[in-house]
């Protein structure tokens, strides 16, 4: 098989199983609020306008599922101590907690789905697999 086609097909079969299995089996929040955190949790504290783009959805929808998130105890605004005018979203203890259970889930399960695996491999696919997402959220990419 054509190693691009066998890619896309690996990564649909991925996106599918993280919205599906692993967030619905260990997370009692819905995936598309869950992504905020997700967000939240890899930048720090971003305004909504910065949060869009990360989830992948126009502002008026980030701001949608921010409020949600706020509405469920799971992220806080704050005033940005640089520029009053601007609302940082922040993830309150509660929404860590839903965070550091996520990683320890999808960890065990890529853990599992790796243990055959020698150290090695694992490396290389690590590394490789860093590289290609790096790669995808650089930018340059021809959008087609």
């Amino acid at each position: 098989m054509n190693p691009v086609i066998a890619v896309e097909r690996a990564m649909v079969a991925i996106r599918r199983r993280q919205t599906r299995r692993v967030l619905a089996q260990h997370m009692p929040i819905d995936p598309a609020v869950f992504g905020v955190l997700d967000a939240v949790d890899e930048r720090g504290s971003v305004s909504v306008t910065e949060l869009a783009p990360a989830l992948g959805v126009d502002q008026p929808r980030a701001s949608r599922l921010v409020a949600r998130a706020v509405d469920e105890g799971l992220v806080v605004r704050q005033a940005d101590q640089r520029d009053g005018r601007r609302a940082l979203v922040a993830l309150t203890s509660k929404g860590q907690r839903q965070v550091d259970a996520a990683h320890q889930a999808r960890q065990r399960i890529f853990a599992e789905a790796m243990a055959n695996w020698s150290a090695e491999e694992r490396s290389t696919f690590a590394r490789l697999l860093t590289s290609f997402v790096e790669r995808l959220d650089s930018g340059d990419m021809v959008n087609q």
